[in-house]
């Protein structure tokens, strides 16, 4: 495994930055009961969510993280770690969405992401377009959820 280290802080990272095939694992977030609760309440109002009695009841035999709040988790890690603060323009999507395992209070989420290709504009040459592939892995390194980004992001170097 690869554990790139980007050269530059997220703070002054451009699409040259963002190397095919480098893998970079980058921080990491603690589940919290309370949040879970609140988030689902006003998201995802399912009992399994919200209910931590019904939850102990359910197929899960617990309260778990509604999966939209483990993508959430997931966006402030990779925005705080991983994608540019300078030089991020949109994204046009994401594709392959999945959650593969429940998230739990108390669980700890760390976020690993592969650049799968990076393609610079010839039309705007002041940008690019990273294709990302996000791994969410909980503390006992199992994937809990994955998903593919597509990133528009400026270039340090406008002439192409």
């Amino acid at each position: 495994m690869d554990n790139s280290r980007f050269t530059s802080p997220v703070e002054d990272r451009y699409f040259e930055d963002y190397v095919t095939g480098a893998v970079h694992e980058c921080g990491s977030i603690a589940v919290d009961e309370e949040e879970i609760i609140t988030f689902a309440r006003r998201f995802d109002p399912q009992p399994f969510h919200t209910i931590p009695e019904a939850a102990a009841q359910s197929a899960f035999g617990g309260l778990i993280a509604s999966g939209w709040h483990t993508a959430s988790l997931m966006m402030r890690l990779f925005v705080d770690h991983y994608l540019s603060g300078v030089a991020s323009l949109s994204s046009p999507g994401v594709d392959e969405l999945r959650w593969l395992k429940p998230v739990r209070p108390g669980d700890t989420l760390l976020l690993r992401v592969t650049v799968i290709e990076t393609t610079r504009s010839h039309s705007k040459p002041d940008r690019g377009i990273v294709h990302s592939y996000i791994e969410v892995r909980n503390q006992r390194s199992e994937v809990v959820m994955t998903m593919k980004a597509l990133n528009l992001l400026g270039c340090r170097d406008k002439s192409f």
